[in-house]
């Protein structure tokens, strides 16, 4: 899913009344089925509604340094837009949305808006780059809705559509595309055409909903998707109340809606190792031996510590008896003492750290580590993400003699790749369900 082929545009994204949507894509699929030697497929696969609260792509399209679609989706394209427009406004070219450059942007729409057609600087969006919403398009023809809540008064919501096709390099004579259909207004807009948005979404196909924010139980809109959606994926990485948001995604998990985590898949490395750490025959029975366990993360976000301390609670039958929280002004730190089936007492300590170089994703596990009391045990694991992590725990082993694994970055697990990788899973994920619920009784003890 990295890299697509070169994308052709059957429609650019073209401004219709609401009404006129259905129609205005039913006249696009027509006039291309009837272009000499060359055929489009439409939408065949799935539905994909994303919300997308962030105002990016928008503003970025808006001024002429994005002409893709609208899809929620920062792959490498807005990435080349993000660039442009550093360039352009003489800040510092990282391809990565900063307050400073959002600011230049709000303030360039402003002017635009007030007529200074000097606003933004002349600039032809380079679409050789790919997305992963183009990756989508070439192997599963779909609808992409994007919804955009907006600030300000409520004046409706406004529509475009469009459509876009990656060239196939092996010559057919077929395009396979998928359709956009971009919705603009005040949340409370939105919410208004409830209905209209689920009757979008192509019936008897599945729908995924990508809701780029916190779940809103209070939003009837929010509640009208989820009724519709086969599954809806979210990103605990951008909570920011990260143990009550957690909260709510176990309550929907309860409730039977197929939830899927982004976030709960970066664990995925630190998950294997872990297990490939017990898998020789003479340390595996020493597993029930461990009875303390240390995890570090990036100061900022404790879901994926927490996450993965409901998975490791989960396959341990490890049960929860309290969890305090340490007030540090530099640290965050959680204290969390579990029982086993033998009555035996497990100390769980999560710290998050201050880092000088915070990566793309707030809340990255850094270190972790499980020991155990009994010298005599050889169950000692580090893993880490950072050599310095793994000195840092390898300090603390005491008598025992630790295995030390490093966990490598994996190109895989940036959003864009994790999200291609969701649209391809249309079953629940029953160890995250049970993680989950494990991780709600840690939070509840």
């Amino acid at each position: 899913m990295s890299t697509s082929s070169p994308l052709i545009s059957l429609q650019a994204p073209k401004d219709v009344s609401i009404e006129e949507i259905e129609a205005e894509l039913a006249q696009l699929w027509q006039n291309a089925g009837s272009d000499e030697g060359m055929t489009a497929t439409r939408a065949t696969t799935f539905s994909f509604l994303v919300y997308e609260p962030d105002e990016t792509q928008t503003l970025l399209s808006s001024l002429g340094f994005y002409s893709g679609p609208i899809d929620g989706i920062a792959g490498s394209r807005t990435s080349a837009a993000v660039k442009a427009a550093q360039i352009a406004y003489d800040l510092e070219a990282t391809g990565k949305m900063t307050p400073e450059l959002l600011d230049q942007l709000r303030a360039a729409w402003v002017r635009k808006n007030d007529g200074d057609e000097d606003a933004s600087p002349k600039y032809s969006a380079d679409l050789s780059h790919s997305s992963v919403a183009d990756a989508i398009a070439a192997a599963n023809p779909c609808r992409i809705i994007t919804l955009c809540p907006t600030a300000g008064n409520d004046e409706g919501v406004s529509a475009q559509v469009s459509a876009y096709c990656p060239i196939n390099k092996r010559g057919s004579s077929t395009l396979i595309c998928c359709e956009y259909i971009t919705l603009q207004g005040t949340a409370e807009a939105l919410e208004r055409i409830g209905g209209v948005i689920t009757e979008l979404m192509v019936q008897d196909l599945p729908k995924f909903v990508w809701w780029k924010a916190v779940p809103d139980m209070e939003y009837s809109l929010f509640h009208r998707l989820l009724g519709e959606a086969n599954t809806l994926i979210v990103d605990s990485s951008e909570f920011a109340a990260s143990e009550t948001d957690l909260s709510t995604l176990s309550t929907l998990l309860q409730q039977g809606h197929n939830v899927a985590d982004l976030n709960w898949n970066r664990l995925a490395a630190w998950q294997e190792l872990t297990a490939a750490a017990f898998d020789p025959p003479d340390r595996r029975a020493d597993l029930a031996e461990v009875d303390k366990v240390s995890i570090n993360y990036e100061k900022g976000n404790s879901t994926q510590s927490l996450m993965y301390l409901g998975w490791l609670a989960s396959r341990m039958a490890w049960n929860p008896v309290s969890i305090e929280r340490e007030d540090s002004e530099d640290y965050d730190i959680f204290h969390i003492k579990f029982c086993d089936r033998q009555q035996r007492t497990i100390e769980a300590e999560l710290t998050g750290l201050p880092m000088a170089d915070v990566g793309d994703v707030v809340g990255d596990l850094v270190s972790l580590k499980l020991t155990s009391t009994n010298l005599d045990a050889d169950c000692c694991t580090v893993l880490c993400s950072e050599t310095s992590g793994c000195m840092h725990m390898e300090a603390g082993g005491g008598a025992q003699s630790c295995r030390i694994q490093q966990v490598t970055a994996l190109d895989d697990q940036n959003t864009e790749q994790l999200l291609g990788q969701q649209l391809r899973r249309w079953s629940k994920d029953v160890l995250y369900g049970e993680s989950m619920e494990k991780m709600q009784q840690i939070l509840s003890a």
